[in-house]
């Protein structure tokens, strides 16, 4: 049975089951021990464990299904938990959309530089962004799914680069910027604010990134991937708008 000594109960079987969950006791997807059973391992109260699970399903580590079949869902932690922190901190901050963009135009060219500068990018890189460019072609008619299409293609790049810090850090602005353009993508359809050439044009440009990584050309994906981002990147909102962060959660959530 684990031993609580300390102050701050609920925060202390947290701290435990939250090892526990990144440690990969429990798989992404499967239930958290009820809590009768939890209570078997923890010196403490059901309230007190009932305090524990909410402080984890704060952090998204958790979902609580209510019911007879309900039951607390283990969730692995993600860039999409990094990017909702992230929006909170960036939100109290008043910092702008456009902030957020600024920061993806230097660091996303830097992961699709390690791309290309992998290895294995034969097997480990070019098969997932070919099926990605396939699939933005296929819905390059429609603006909201072309637009969902080609942030999946930038998430890529990054998810891809092999650096699992960079893949955390700029995956996270990456989620934000995806919610965010997703989010604005509905109301571009209407207004006719994307042009069926603009998003040929894309998925030209997408495509020649993958040729230079393909080609194992670093600096030259590098200069592209931060030029197409310059000229392509559209801000979701007016530049000052502050950035939403439940608009990631929402996006999780789907």
């Amino acid at each position: 049975m684990t031993q609580l000594r300390f102050a701050g109960l609920a925060e202390q079987v947290a701290d435990d089951l939250r090892r526990r969950i990144i440690g990969g006791e429990f798989d992404d997807g499967e239930l958290l021990p009820k809590l009768d059973d939890l209570m078997a391992g923890y010196a403490v109260s059901k309230p007190t464990l009932r305090d524990a699970v909410r402080i984890l399903e704060a952090e998204g580590l958790l979902t609580v299904r209510r019911g007879r079949s309900g039951g607390s869902v283990v969730h692995q932690p993600t860039s999409v938990n990094l990017g909702y922190a992230l929006g909170l901190v960036l939100a109290a901050k008043r910092v702008s959309v456009n902030d957020v963009a600024v920061a993806l135009r230097q660091v996303e060219p830097a992961c699709a530089a390690l791309c290309a500068a992998r290895t294995d990018r034969a097997r480990a890189v070019l098969p997932r962004l070919r099926a990605l460019q396939k699939d933005y072609l296929r819905q390059v008619n429609d603006v909201e799914t072309a637009v969902a299409a080609s942030r999946r293609f930038h998430e890529a790049l990054v998810e891809l680069c092999g650096n699992h810090s960079l893949i955390a850090m700029a995956g996270a602005l990456e989620g934000l910027w995806s919610s965010h353009e997703r989010n604005w993508a509905a109301r571009a359809a209407k207004a006719g604010d994307v042009t069926l050439a603009d998003r040929t044009a894309a998925g030209e440009t997408h495509q020649r990134i993958i040729d230079l990584i393909a080609a194992g050309r670093a600096q030259a994906v590098h200069e592209l991937v931060a030029d197409h981002l310059a000229s392509a990147q559209r801000n979701p909102r007016p530049a000052a708008a502050v950035i939403d962060p439940t608009l990631i959660r929402g996006a999780s959530m789907r």
